[in-house]
């Protein structure tokens, strides 16, 4: 590889993956507690789980500014250039920070904002892979990337408002009667920010309502693209496998790649979430 590609853990990529695809990735911190952690480096998702459910103060930041810094300038050694995919600027200034950065680097560094997290964000990080071996220029693969960035959609259903209203997304009065009302929030990532999409009453709705929100994208907004099918959970990896093999069932012909969702959206979702997208790839 002529460049150096480079993520952060909110792609979901951890790092045997990571050395299989041969990029490196950033690891976010979380704060828990007042206590810094590094997603996985030395955080348990279960661990965060039972501090998120104990009712712990939780919060995520972006990378430091000295350790992208540090990152680049060793990749620089061996690579010409440096590729790097921060998680969306709809959710964080890590883009913003990152693009200033490389300012200082005369070209050689390339921030690519993919307007993603999670299944999506792995899929652009797998498609610079892709345009690299193609033998573009380091320009051609962040351009082509944004491009494409928006050819993504996922859907997450919450299984408690609880963790929507510690992030004040929504009001607790909002959440109280909800809560009586088993009513179920369907989240969307649409353009690297999540908004509502729907309420409805009872998990079995909510998952209805995603799929049909997919089946829509499939039809219209990627029509006559190729598309890879994602799912994706928070909490333990039961739910995850049983609820990969939904998503498969619902769209057998497709492979369905599942992961946990990042933990900046668990911030907000909370354990036992489910979620589908897709994504348009680079073949």
């Amino acid at each position: 590889m002529r460049f150096a590609i480079v993520t952060d853990s909110n792609s979901g990529i951890y790092p045997e993956e990571a050395r299989e695809m041969g990029v490196r990735v950033v690891p976010m911190p979380v704060n828990i507690g007042g206590r810094e952690f590094l997603e996985t480096v030395n955080l348990e998702r279960d661990y965060f789980y039972q501090q998120q459910e104990a009712g712990v103060d939780i919060t995520t930041s972006q990378p430091s500014p000295g350790l992208l810094t540090e990152l680049w300038e060793e990749l620089l050694e061996t690579y010409e250039g440096v590729l790097y995919i921060p998680m969306t600027s709809g959710l964080s200034s890590s883009y913003a920070t990152a693009a200033i950065l490389a300012q200082e680097y005369e070209g050689k560094v390339r921030v690519v904002d993919a307007k993603r997290i999670s299944v999506p964000m792995w899929q652009i990080v797998q498609d610079a892979v892709v345009l690299e071996g193609k033998g573009l220029s380091l320009e051609e693969i962040g351009s082509r990337l944004e491009e494409n960035a928006l050819k993504a959609s996922i859907y997450i259903c919450t299984n408690s408002l609880e963790y929507l209203k510690r992030g004040g997304r929504i009001t607790p009065s909002a959440a109280a009667i909800g809560t009586v009302l088993h009513i179920k929030p369907v989240l969307q990532i649409q353009g690297g920010k999540v908004d509502a999409y729907a309420k409805v009453r009872g998990i079995r709705q909510a998952v209805e309502k995603m799929f049909t929100a997919l089946d829509n994208d499939l039809a219209e907004r990627f029509a006559n693209e190729k598309v890879h099918i994602f799912a994706a959970y928070s909490g333990d990896t039961g739910l995850g496998k049983t609820w990969k093999s939904v998503v498969q069932s619902r769209y057998p012909d497709s492979p369905v790649r599942c992961d946990p969702l990042a933990l900046s959206i668990c911030c907000h979702t909370g354990p036992q979430a489910v979620g589908i997208g897709c994504a348009v790839y680079e073949e």
